[in-house]
C-alpha cells in the first residue's frame, strides 16, 4: 500500500470521529482502526509502536476523567461518588475542587476523553502502517524541508519503543532490572538519549546526502504568498469542516481554495529542487 494512502485513510477516520456525536459510531470507528492496524502492520519499529499509542489513548481517557473529578463542573444528577467539596474563590463560578461526582457530568467527560483517544489512535494507525521513509520519498519536492522535520519527529515514537525494549533487555542481561519509581530514571534517561540520537542520526544522514537543498539563485516571492494563503485557507476550511455549526461556505469551498493555492505554490517551489526518484511508489486500485 502507498504510505500516503494510509495517511489519507487515517485523516478520513479522524474527521468522521470529530463530526459524529454518537459514542457507538465512534467506538465502531476505533474498533475498525485497531483491527486494520493489527491485520496490516509489519514487524517494523513503527509497526510495533502502535501498542504505545494504545497506552497513550487509555491515558488520555483516564486523565480527562480524573480532571473532571478533581476540578470539573459538577452538574446535578444521580450521584456516583460522594466526595468532600472544597470551595474555590468567587471568580471560579460553578467550579469546585472535588465534590460529588454525578452521572450527568461524568458521561460527557468520558465521551470527550474517548474522542481525544480516538484521534490519538488515528494518528498512531497512520504512523504504524505507513513507512515514514517511503512517505518522505513520495512527497512533492516543495515539501522536502517540512517533510524532513516531520519524518524525524514521527520516527521518535517508534524509536522510543525500540529503545525501551533494548534498554530493558540490557538491564536483564546485567542482572540489574530496577523496579518501581526509583528505577524509573535508570530506564527513562537512556531511552530518551538513544531515541534522540537515532533521530539526529537520521537527520544527519539526510542532510549529508543533500536532501531538500534548493538550487542557489532560484528564489520566488510568489511561493511564500501562495503558501501563506494556503495555510490560512486550510486552517479556516478545516475548522469549518470539523464544526457542523459553521456556514457551509467556510468548510469545503475554502479548503478547496487553499488546496489550489498550495498546489500552485508547490509547483513553483518544486522548481528549486532537483532530484531523481528511484522506483517511485504507484497509486493503484488498492489505494
Amino acid at each position: 500500500m502507498h504510505p500516503l494512502a494510509w495517511w489519507a485513510w487515517a485523516l478520513g477516520v479522524a474527521v468522521a470521529v470529530t463530526r459524529t456525536a454518537d459514542p457507538w459510531v465512534s467506538g465502531l470507528l476505533v474498533a475498525a482502526t485497531v483491527t486494520v492496524v493489527l491485520a496490516r502492520r509489519q514487524a517494523t519499529p513503527w509497526g510495533r509502536a502502535f501498542t504505545g499509542y494504545l497506552g497513550l489513548a487509555a491515558l488520555v481517557v483516564v486523565v480527562r476523567v480524573a480532571f473532571h473529578v478533581l476540578v470539573g463542573i459538577k452538574p446535578p444528577g444521580p450521584v456516583l461518588l460522594d466526595l468532600p467539596r472544597v470551595e474555590l474563590p468567587a471568580w471560579a463560578v460553578g467550579v469546585h475542587l472535588l465534590g460529588p461526582v454525578t452521572l450527568t457530568g461524568l458521561l460527557p467527560a468520558l465521551w470527550e476523553g474517548l474522542r481525544l483517544a480516538a484521534l490519538v489512535l488515528c494518528f498512531g494507525a497512520a504512523n504504524a502502517l505507513a513507512n515514514p521513509r517511503r512517505a518522505l520519498r513520495s512527497l512533492p519536492s516543495a515539501l522536502h524541508p517540512l517533510s524532513s522535520a516531520v519524518v524525524v519527529a514521527v520516527s521518535v515514537t517508534p524509536q522510543l519503543v525500540r529503545s525501551a525494549q533494548e534498554v530493558r533487555r540490557a538491564q536483564r542481561l546485567r542482572g540489574d532490572e530496577p523496579r518501581g519509581v526509583r528505577g524509573l530514571p535508570a530506564l527513562v534517561v537512556p531511552v530518551l538519549t538513544d531515541a534522540l540520537d537515532r533521530s539526529l542520526a537520521l537527520a544527519a544522514s539526510m542532510d549529508s546526502r543533500g536532501y531538500a537543498r534548493a538550487v542557489p539563485g532560484t528564489s520566488d516571492a510568489r511561493v511564500g504568498a501562495l503558501l501563506l494563503g494556503a495555510l490560512v485557507a486550510a486552517v479556516l476550511g478545516t475548522y469549518g469542516l470539523l464544526d457542523g455549526t459553521t456556514p457551509t461556505w467556510l468548510g469545503a469551498p475554502v479548503l478547496a481554495v487553499g488546496l489550489a493555492a498550495a498546489v500552485a505554490g508547490g509547483v513553483l517551489a518544486g522548481r528549486r529542487v532537483r532530484r531523481t526518484r528511484y522506483r517511485p511508489d504507484r497509486w493503484g486500485a488498492a489505494e
